[in-house]
């Protein structure tokens, strides 16, 4: 018989962390090239107008989007519906629509709001002008227009 003997038992070795990093960008990786950014999804056709003078926006996330037009689906009717993020709304839902989105923002923030109209070219302007006298009486006067810039024939 030996006299010698193995102290403990067989032992695991420890695991190997070099290659966790790699793993980790690599996820890190994956998921912003597959992530999608949330945009709204539009309920109502808008072909912009064109202008000549033509301003971008400095912070598009102090902008709240009203989008008129008619339906993408024909099943809704053909008459001008308003859109208010991503649901269609009413004139008289603009108040909550705006007070909604002040709350989203921080306090500072909340006085350079400003309400992007996206309006269909052929839409009257009679839905436009009750549009505009409701966000005057909340108190939204930063109003924008948006539109796509006319290219010059030459």
């Amino acid at each position: 018989m030996s006299r010698f003997k193995k102290k403990g038992g067989k032992d695991t070795p420890g695991i190997s962390t070099a290659s966790l990093p790699d793993i980790i960008f690599m996820l890190l990786f994956f998921f912003m090239v597959t992530t999608v950014m949330r945009e709204t999804e539009l309920l109502v056709k808008v072909s912009a107008p064109t202008a000549t003078e033509v301003q971008k926006l400095e912070k598009k996330s102090l902008v709240s989007f009203i989008y008129v037009g008619e339906p993408v689906q024909n099943r809704l009717g053909t008459n001008t519906r308003i859109q208010l993020n991503d649901a269609f709304g009413s004139v008289d839902a603009i108040p909550e629509f705006i007070a909604k989105e002040r709350e989203a923002r921080d306090e500072a923030d909340r006085k350079f709001l400003t309400t992007s109209l996206k309006v269909d070219r052929d839409t009257k302007m009679g839905i436009v002008d009750d549009i505009k006298q409701k966000l005057r009486r909340v108190g939204a006067f930063k109003v924008n227009y948006s539109v796509q810039k006319e290219q010059d024939v030459k």
